[in-house]
């Protein structure tokens, strides 16, 4: 990959028919836990409402949107030192090295812009991404092995977290 095409920013509100699309392909949502287009929308909503204070980064490969990244910044003080986050990269740019450029600006943002100490995520059971964490230096610490149901079959999420 020529990171030369490559541009992390801040998300801004135009982002959104983007995370809409990439929410919209099933081999994407299989890995969140939206069912259908108004939850996809509502989740939609929620991510973009953070771009107001500057939690969210959007990857670009010349010039398009190929990916985000979100900081669920706490409201709360008293939980204000860690944070859940999310990423997702359009499933044909993966493989070339933009989810690890996104998360990598992301932790650096957490830490810069919002003093987080520890930055936690959520995966699901058999998501490809979870080796790009481990790789980041994310550790598990907990799960939960009947989180989704689907069609009657259960799949389970794994807490990771890692300290900035």
């Amino acid at each position: 990959m020529d990171t030369a095409d490559l541009n992390i920013r801040l998300t801004r509100v135009e982002d959104v028919p983007y995370l809409t699309q990439w929410l919209s392909d099933p081999a994407i949502l299989r890995w969140f836990p939206m069912f259908d287009a108004r939850e996809i929308e509502d989740a939609v909503k929620i991510w973009t409402s953070y771009a107001r204070i500057e939690a969210g980064l959007t990857a670009e490969w010349q010039g398009v949107p190929c990916g985000m990244a979100n900081l669920y910044i706490q409201p709360y003080k008293k939980l204000a030192h860690t944070c859940l986050f999310a990423i997702i990269v359009q499933e044909n740019m993966r493989g070339k090295g933009i989810g690890s450029a996104l998360l990598q600006r992301l932790m650096q943002h957490a830490k810069e812009k919002f003093h987080i100490e520890i930055l936690h995520l959520e995966v699901y059971e058999g998501n490809p991404a979870k080796r790009l964490y481990e790789r980041r230096g994310f550790k598990e610490f907990g799960a939960q092995t009947r989180f989704i149901k689907e069609q009657g079959k259960y799949l389970a999420k794994t807490f990771m977290q890692k300290i900035l």
